[in-house]
C-alpha cells in the first residue's frame, strides 16, 4: 500500500463494494500538459493473496510499463485500500469482481497479469469471459486444491475454522510486523535477505486495515481453493505462465501438470531459477524483462 512516484489512486463499484486501482498518470510518466493516456493500450496487474497482499505486490514492475500501456493495478475486494465486506469469501466472488473491473474500465480485450491464486481465479474469469482477455501472464497460478489434493484438510486450515481462534491468530499472528516478516522470509521469498522493511511495512499496513481479517481468513481456511485442472482445459486466451522453482505449497511439478493439460492455450511455461512465490517482488528487473518477452510472443 506505498504507491511508487507518479502514481494516481482511482475506482470503481463493484457488485461488492468500491475497488481502488493505482495507475500512473502523473509526471516522470505523463508529462503535465499532456495527461492523457486515452489512446494507450491497457495492462492489468493482479495481485495474489496472503497476510497484508495488495497491489504494492506489483509496484516495483509496473511502473516500466507506464509509457507504452495505461496501467491499472487493483487492490482487490476484501484487500489494501479496497471495500472490505464482512463475509466469508468464495472463488466465484473474485471471478466475478475481476469481469466487473475489467468491464469498467477497459473497453478492448486487454493482456492481464496475475499472481498465484488470482491468477488461477483470472483463468476461471477468462473461460467464462473470453472476449475481455488479449492474453495472460501469470506468475504461480494455482487453486491450492489442484489435482484432488484438498487444502482444508492442513492442520493450519482446520485450526483457523475454530470460531474466535480464527481472529485472534489473524490480529495476533499474521497482523503483525513480526508475523509479516516471518512469513514473507520463510515461506514466500526465495532468498531471506531480498525481505526488506518497506516490503514489510507495506504488508503490515494492509493487514491491518479495517476489516481485512475476513478476506485473509476465507483464504487461510481454505474457502478460496478448488482444483485448477479441472477448468484449465477450457482456457483459450493466450497464455505464458512463469513458476518459481522455490514455491511453497505449489511447486513447479503442479505447474508443469497444469500447463501440460492445455497446451494449444499455455504456449509458455517457464521454471524461474532462485525465486519463491512472488518474483514480482524478488526480482522485478528479470519479472519485467520476462513480461516485456511475453506480451510480444503471445501477440504473434
Amino acid at each position: 500500500m506505498l504507491e511508487p512516484i507518479g502514481v494516481e489512486r482511482q475506482s470503481v463499484v463493484t457488485s461488492l463494494g468500491t475497488m481502488v486501482y493505482y495507475t500512473p498518470t502523473k509526471p516522470p510518466w505523463r508529462e503535465e500538459d499532456k495527461p492523457d493516456s486515452e489512446n494507450l493500450p491497457t495492462l492489468i496487474f493482479l495481485h495474489g493473496f496472503g497476510g497484508g497482499s495488495s497491489a504494492y505486490e506489483w509496484s516495483k514492475v509496473y511502473p516500466a510499463f507506464a509509457s507504452d500501456y495505461r496501467v491499472l493495478a487493483p487492490d482487490l475486494i476484501g484487500w489494501g485500500r479496497s471495500e472490505h465486506p464482512e463475509r466469508n469469501y468464495l472463488p466465484e466472488d473474485y471471478i466475478r469482481t475481476i469481469i466487473e473491473f475489467i468491464e469498467k474500465t477497459c473497453d478492448s480485450p486487454t493482456p492481464v497479469i496475475a499472481s498465484s491464486l488470482t491468477a488461477a481465479f483470472t483463468i476461471r474469469a477468462a473461460i467464462a469471459r473470453p472476449d475481455l482477455f488479449k492474453s495472460l501472464i501469470l506468475t504461480t497460478p494455482a487453486g491450492l486444491s489442484d489435482f484432488g489434493e484438498d487444502y482444508t484438510r492442513s492442520i493450519f486450515a482446520q485450526i483457523v475454522k475454530v470460531p474466535f481462534l480464527d481472529k485472534f491468530l489473524y490480529s495476533a499472528g499474521v497482523a503483525t510486523e513480526g508475523g509479516i516478516e516471518n512469513f514473507l522470509k520463510n515461506n514466500q521469498f526465495a532468498a531471506r535477505d531480498r525481505v526488506y522493511p518497506e516490503i514489510v511495512k507495506a504488508y503490515l499496513k494492509s493487514a491491518q486495515q479495517p476489516n481485512a481479517e475476513y478476506a485473509a481468513l476465507s483464504f487461510v481456511r481454505g474457502d478460496l481453493c478448488f482444483d485448477l485442472s479441472k477448468y484449465i482445459t477450457q482456457l483459450k486466451t493466450p497464455t505464458a505462465i512463469i513458476w518459481g522453482r522455490k514455491s511453497q505449497f505449489t511447486g513447479p511439478e503442479i505447474g508443469k501438470r497444469l500447463a501440460a493439460l492445455n497446451p494449444e492455450a499455455v504456449k509458455v511455461f517457464l521454471e524461474l531459477d532462485e525465486v519463491g512465490l512472488t518474483p514480482q517482488l524478488e526480482l522485478p528487473g528479470v519479472t519485467i524483462g520476462l513480461i516485456r518477452k511475453f506480451l510480444k510472443l503471445l501477440e504473434e
